[in-house]
């Protein structure tokens, strides 16, 4: 009774592995399907002969859990369609941060703002800034993606790009995962993090916002960096010194962060204050904003899509697990922003 429930679930996803992961052309996956898909249909005829002697129990199943898995995939796009359309433009930001009769502070340290879009200010740093005007002197806009590839090379794994004007130091970082890859604790990934920023600040390879104001598209360049790899900008902390040329703040704080540069390699001024700061704000600590969405519906919504989001979508976002990097984050530096998402 449950062959037949299994394998066309089994093929669909098989299906998917020869386009997504193995590259293999369409026609491969469309034949795999029609071979596949007329021995299961011989097992579902079977099956459905026996229908009123319990092979009702399993189809009836199936549906349950068809309808589980649609209604997740429903509410998830809802939410994700409402961050797109609520995002902020950079140009909001760029005059949020240039006015001074607004009241807003930066504070020392890096905060690090948990988003799903790749471009644009999500709408909880805009509900995050005007509930409380204040925000770091470094902000990164971190995005986690899951590629269908094994693994990603490390030196591959970040991309790295500006938003805005460097005077703002504000970045955009993309980690991207393989399905097979392992995700790292929370300390070695806050030092990747950094390291990648720092390279990419070394690397000069920065957009000239200036030169086009008016256009808000970032361009993002994979960063070879990380704090095992033994090229680009590595990062030493505490009592982690080496004798190689060092460039490093001093400063009497508990924390000593040094970057360490390559021995061929030449910054100019500007590069060497923007990582002044950077390490500045990585000794003063990170803080990880996540937000915490609640997903209504609007109203004058349909009896039924209220029903879907308010309590069926609602009930299993409240009791399944969250993002895998969002589990490795430490609790003391973390601080999740509700809002309410109305789509």
């Amino acid at each position: 009774m449950q062959v037949w429930r299994l394998l066309p679930l089994t093929t669909c996803l098989m299906s998917l592995v020869i386009v997504l992961c193995w590259r293999k052309s369409t026609l491969y996956a469309l034949a795999f399907i029609f071979f596949f898909g007329t021995i299961e249909s011989l097992y579902f005829s079977a099956s459905l002969i026996k229908f009123r002697e319990g092979a009702w129990v399993p189809l009836a199943l199936s549906f349950i859990f068809l309808f589980v898995m649609y209604l997740w995939h429903y509410g998830t796009v809802m939410r994700y369609e409402f961050d797109v359309q609520n995002k902020v433009s950079v140009n909001w930001l760029l005059t949020l941060f240039g006015s001074s009769n607004l009241g807003i502070v930066r504070v020392r340290g890096v905060g690090v703002i948990s988003t799903e879009l790749v471009s644009g200010v999500p709408a909880i740093f805009s509900h995050f800034v005007t509930n409380l005007p204040a925000f770091h002197q470094v902000v990164v806009f971190l995005c986690v993606k899951s590629v269908p590839v094994p693994h990603v090379k490390p030196e591959e794994r970040f991309l790295v790009g500006r938003v805005g004007p460097k005077e703002y130091r504000l970045y955009r970082c993309i980690a991207r995962y393989g399905y097979r890859d392992v995700h790292k604790d929370d300390v070695e990934f806050e030092q990747d993090l950094v390291c990648s920023i720092a390279e990419f600040i070394r690397s000069d390879k920065a957009f000239d916002y200036e030169l086009d104001p008016g256009n808000e598209s970032e361009r993002l360049t994979v960063v070879a960096a990380s704090s095992s790899s033994l090229e680009g900008v590595q990062i030493y902390e505490d009592d982690c010194l080496d004798e190689r040329e060092q460039w490093s703040l001093r400063l009497r704080v508990n924390k000593r962060v040094r970057f360490v540069l390559p021995e061929s390699s030449r910054i100019d001024r500007s590069a060497e204050e923007e990582l002044t700061e950077l390490t500045e704000a990585r000794e003063a600590g990170m803080a990880f904003i996540m937000g915490h969405s609640y997903v209504r519906a609007k109203a004058g919504s349909s009896v039924v899509k209220k029903m879907a989001i308010n309590f069926g979508y609602d009930f299993l976002r409240r009791n399944s697990r969250g993002l895998c990097y969002g589990l490795s984050t430490p609790h003391a530096s973390t601080l999740e922003v509700g809002m309410v998402y109305i789509v």
